[in-house]
């Protein structure tokens, strides 16, 4: 679905207000920490503090404000009471916000406390991963040419990408067209236009690519227990390139 300039703006506005509730757990202690008080923490920040709505608590059902993916988990990790985060666990963090009438989605793994060097090199390398696909959004260019990117330097460093979850337009509604696949054929796919929004999420595993989900019908884990990483930004097709929404004041665009 394509945007006008007016509508970008009030997506970019929702977007520096998610920026910002990552700003505020980077400040965070997170060893020693539940989820569930992440959770917690978050949901006060973006109500109280930003004037927000936290657009996934009751999306589809769903609960919380918040998905705490530790270790092993892909994604949809559930926040936990009983789920402590220890030193040397990776936990990615996603959250949705909405400002206006429109939604910004982002998420980032955490590392906590003393991190093991296999485990640092796969959010480093998920990290470079989706800025490669980021780099390959401008007018003209297919959705294959970010798949492609992000797979290439996946491989190339011996992860696997997840195919069973893909990034998403999205606006007014949390899920909109067109979907977008970490993998894939350079020069195939959906044409970019100028105005076009939606998210680049990737996540690689240490392992195998396959995934299940357990009992609970929203965490996901890998097939063979190793690790999995991921990372997300919404971008928007500008007319000479990209423009990352939800781009955190720690970061450098293009990265």
């Amino acid at each position: 679905m394509i945007k006008t300039p007016q509508e970008i703006a009030l997506m970019a506005a929702s977007g520096r207000l998610l920026a910002s509730v990552f700003t505020h757990l980077d400040g965070l202690t997170l060893e020693g920490m539940t989820t569930l008080e992440i959770d917690a923490r978050v949901e006060a920040f973006i109500v109280d503090e930003l004037k927000a709505r936290p657009a996934s608590k009751g999306q589809y059902g769903y609960g919380f404000v918040l998905n705490s993916s530790i270790n092993q988990v892909v994604c949809h990790g559930v926040p936990s009471a009983n789920e402590v985060l220890k030193s040397g666990d990776i936990v990615n963090l996603d959250i949705t916000l909405e400002k206006d009438g429109f939604i910004a989605d982002s998420s980032k793994t955490y590392l906590v406390g003393s991190v093991g060097p296999q485990a640092r090199r796969l959010v480093r390398t998920t990290y470079e991963a989706m800025w490669k696909g980021i780099r390959d959004v401008r007018p003209g260019a297919r959705l294959g040419d970010i798949g492609h990117a992000i797979e290439r330097h996946a491989r190339q460093a011996g992860y696997s990408v997840v195919r069973d979850y893909c990034g998403h337009g999205i606006g007014r509604e949390m899920h909109e067209e067109p979907q977008v696949l970490h993998f894939g054929r350079a020069g195939t796919g959906v044409t970019l236009r100028e105005g076009m929004t939606f998210t680049i999420e990737p996540m690689l595993n240490q392992g195998v690519r396959t995934v299940r989900t357990e009992d609970d019908g929203w965490t996901v884990v890998t097939g063979d227990g190793k690790l999995s990483a991921q990372f997300e930004h919404t971008v928007a097709v500008t007319k000479d390139g990209v423009r990352v929404l939800t781009l955190r004041p720690d970061e450098t665009p293009g990265r």
